[in-house]
């Protein structure tokens, strides 16, 4: 019997997508600033109960396609409470441009609902088809300003691309399932396990269940979907869609290469070293030939990519003779799990920063932040901390997940691999660098000599007002910032939890 108490959780987040979007059809428009109020604070309720609830339970329903165990727990209060930050972030957005805003929240929600389930999935199947329900989500909400061609064209261009890589996902679906009888997770393992040298056809299949997965996260050579669609993008959304789907693909990523592949190391850990050496290098040089701020962090969000890479193809470490270890693969799990954090906390904060610039200024590039230290104190210390987190600089967030990401890979033997993503952050440490001295150095004048004054919005050299709540959101996203920076260890205890959690079934195959 499936104990469906396990999934109170996820009952409870699809029934506040659809209380919010019967909300809308019912509530008169002067009533309508009450739904993001309802989203955020039913989402941040959500999470409460949901770690409250789950915490000490484990348990595996349908057949094992879900579990519930504590890495699961871990992505579920996350995805929830991620889901209750950008409903929060998205006030301003949703009041200036949508007439109907429970769409937008009712989607989003349950784009938080899909994630949890891919953090849960450990069947093929099922976390191909949770995935799907996550993209479907995204797609819309890329597009969801359908009177700006930009929008249009990030979805259509989202839609396009995700389309063919669910394809590759699914046809590589197929093949495992063709070649080794199974698409769980366990099953897939015991197979590996039990063949020395698996056979081309589950290599193919493997190898095309990968590059699905590339393209959800941005990776090289599928990441050329990613600039477009964060310009085009709502900026509320760019924040979504550059930490919520990445954490969500790398949460069901883990998952596949620690429960499901691990036994096939040898075959696979050369190539994810390799993807994620070009994604970490490319993201960050072409980002340095950027002029418009939602691309450069759009290909900044690519090198982080390339780290989380990093700390996938560190799951396991091969000596000389192709014996594999799993002894410190915790180091790597707990390395991407506290980066995807870090880097929510991060990019959060960074994305609202240039939405208030966005609304105040009418631009997106670069320029527009000149002289914003004058113009708004506050907001140019939380977007500057950003992109020193970002970059991975002492007493910030970023700087301790990429220490124990980097750590990680190192004790596993791939110190080629650590030395060029410490390199290639000293890169990205260049363009960050050229945006906050536009934002302390540069005066508001720099920016209307560029490209000239943005019509309908106020001057450059105006003071930025923002309101309470944009205010409160962004102190408490640049005090994560450096909380996570100085005392990581509360978060890093559950972490540990968490991967414990995880690596249990591989660490009981008899091949270790």
């Amino acid at each position: 019997m499936n104990d469906l108490t396990l999934l109170i959780p996820e009952f409870l987040v699809a029934g506040l997508a659809f209380l919010t979007l019967g909300a809308d059809l019912v509530l008169p428009d002067r009533r309508k600033p009450l739904l993001p109020a309802m989203a955020a604070v039913g989402l941040a309720g959500i999470a409460a109960f949901t770690f409250a609830y789950l915490r000490g339970k484990t348990g595996s329903l349908y057949g094992g396609a879900l579990v519930v165990d504590g890495y699961a727990l871990f992505f579920k209060v996350f995805f929830v409470s991620l889901g209750a930050v950008v409903a929060l972030s998205s006030v301003e957005y949703v009041k200036r441009r949508l007439e109907h805003p429970g769409e937008y929240y009712g989607i989003l929600i349950l784009t938080a609902l899909a994630a949890m389930l891919m953090a849960s999935s450990r069947e093929l199947l099922t976390a191909y088809i949770s995935l799907e329900l996550l993209s479907f989500g995204l797609y819309v909400l890329v597009g969801f300003d359908r009177y700006n061609p930009k929008s249009n064209e990030a979805g259509a261009k989202y839609i396009l691309l995700g389309a063919f890589s669910s394809a590759l996902m699914l046809y590589g679906i197929s093949q495992i399932y063709g070649l080794l009888g199974t698409t769980y997770f366990d099953g897939i393992a015991a197979a590996l396990a039990a063949t020395p040298e698996p056979g081309l056809g589950a290599q193919v299949g493997l190898a095309l269940l990968a590059a699905g997965l590339a393209f959800k996260v941005a990776a090289v050579p599928f990441h050329m979907w990613a600039p477009d669609a964060y310009e085009g993008a709502p900026t509320p959304i760019t924040a979504y869609l550059a930490v919520g789907s990445k954490a969500a693909a790398f949460a069901l990523a883990l998952r596949i290469f620690a429960e499901a592949l691990l036994p096939a190391a040898p075959d696979w850990q050369p190539v994810i070293a390799v993807v994620a050496a070009l994604t970490m290098t490319l993201g960050n040089l072409v980002a340095l030939a950027q002029s418009n701020i939602k691309r450069l962090l759009a290909y900044s969000s690519i090198g982080h990519a390339g780290y989380l890479l990093l700390g996938v193809a560190a799951l396991a470490s091969l000596d000389g003779d192709g014996a594999t270890s799993i002894e410190l693969s915790h180091l790597a799990v707990n390395g991407i799990v506290l980066h995807i954090a870090a880097y929510a906390v991060t990019n959060v904060a960074a994305f609202l920063c240039v939405s208030v610039v966005s609304d105040a200024t009418g631009r997106e590039d670069t320029a527009a932040f000149s002289g914003l230290a004058a113009r708004a104190p506050g907001l140019a210390m939380v977007m500057a901390a950003s992109l020193f987190s970002l970059a991975g600089l002492p007493i910030f967030a970023g700087f301790v997940s990429k220490f124990y990401l980097f750590n990680a890979a190192a004790a596993q033997g791939l110190l080629w691999l650590a030395g060029l993503a410490i390199f290639t952050s000293l890169i990205s440490l260049y363009y960050y660098l050229a945006v906050i001295r536009r934002m302390y150095i540069d005066s508001p004048e720099h920016a209307i000599v560029e490209t000239g004054p943005a019509p309908g919005h106020a001057p450059m050299d105006s003071r930025i007002r923002l309101p309470r709540l944009t205010s409160a959101l962004l102190s408490a996203l640049f005090a994560a910032t450096i909380l996570l920076g100085i005392y990581p260890a509360p978060l890093m205890a559950a972490i540990q939890h968490a991967s414990e959690a995880l690596l249990t079934y591989s660490r009981q195959l008899p091949i270790w």
